[in-house]
């Protein structure tokens, strides 16, 4: 195919990624042999091999063995109605984490409920029900030095914003808790653990988790008037909570469609972690 250079396994892996998109390649179709692919793509059976190991990890293969030629997977079954975040998330990343290699970025106003959904995969972990070989975590939060859309007081913003200090001090405390719950696998199972937060300079109006480039998980922010006792006093706010938003489900193996939500939306969130995002401040 290229008579330049020797094509990648990644390469290799988005050609006939390419070809099962677009029909060529249909459920239940066996693949050619591992040497008429290498002959195709002019590549050693190596780098076919590897090929072919990424699109069972995303799960386009079935049946994958040494004795045959793997053969196109079924797509996923259509996912039930949608079901709130908080119901939702955990067993997608439960799923997510049966992985060898762990991928999730997300997009959020806090990280409460993505602490908390964590809270599953980690038990697994511990359990050995599963064990990953790496985990990868990328999260994009808001800057403390923004004016958020929301939440904010109902009757607007003065020198001194309680509502604004809350936000700040949830963020950084559940930060701190999806950290440490992380990055202690990497000593107690011997876990190859990455976790980074980057600061968005504006209030995202969804949320949004993307799962080992596979499924991508949305939910809109519902903005309402709400009050929270705090200290001595009440907090008459507009906020939004995100635990209770729908989460919609869009996965690359049931079509075409979903296959280019799920890549928008990962060029979407590495556009921003790559330009205007900036370090998070914890402080």
């Amino acid at each position: 195919m290229n008579g330049s250079r020797r094509l990648s396994p990644q390469e290799i892996a988005d050609a006939l990624r390419d070809r099962i998109r677009a029909g060529d390649l249909k459920a239940g179709d066996r693949l050619p042999t591992q040497a008429e692919l290498a002959e195709e793509f002019g590549v050693e059976r190596g780098t076919v091999r590897q090929a072919l190991r990424a699109l069972q990890d995303d799960g386009l293969l079935s049946n994958v063995s040494k004795g045959s030629p793997p053969r196109i997977a079924e797509p996923a079954p259509t996912r039930d109605e949608p079901q709130t975040t908080m119901v939702g998330l955990a067993p997608r990343l439960a799923d997510a984490f049966s992985a060898p290699h762990v991928r999730v970025d997300a997009a959020c106003l806090t990280a409460e409920t993505l602490m908390l959904a964590l809270g599953e995969p980690v038990r697994q972990i511990h359990e050995g029900r599963i064990r990953p070989e790496s985990i990868d975590v990328r999260i994009l939060l808001p800057s403390r030095d923004i004016n958020l859309a929301f939440p904010v007081p109902v009757d607007g913003r003065g020198d001194d914003d309680p509502v604004h200090e809350r936000w700040l001090a949830q963020r950084n405390a559940q930060v701190h808790v999806l950290q440490h719950n992380l990055r202690a696998l990497r000593s107690s199972h011997g876990i190859d653990v990455r976790v980074a937060f980057r600061a968005l300079p504006f209030t995202p109006p969804v949320k949004l988790y993307l799962l080992n480039g596979v499924e991508a998980l949305i939910a809109y922010y519902m903005v309402q008037r709400r009050e929270e006792e705090v200290g001595n006093g009440t907090l008459d706010m507009y906020d939004a909570l995100g635990s209770e938003s729908l989460l919609f489900s869009f996965d690359r193996r049931t079509g075409q469609r979903d296959a280019a939500f799920v890549d928008q939306s990962q060029k979407w969130f590495d556009a921003l972690w790559e330009t205007i995002t900036t370090d998070l401040t914890l402080s």
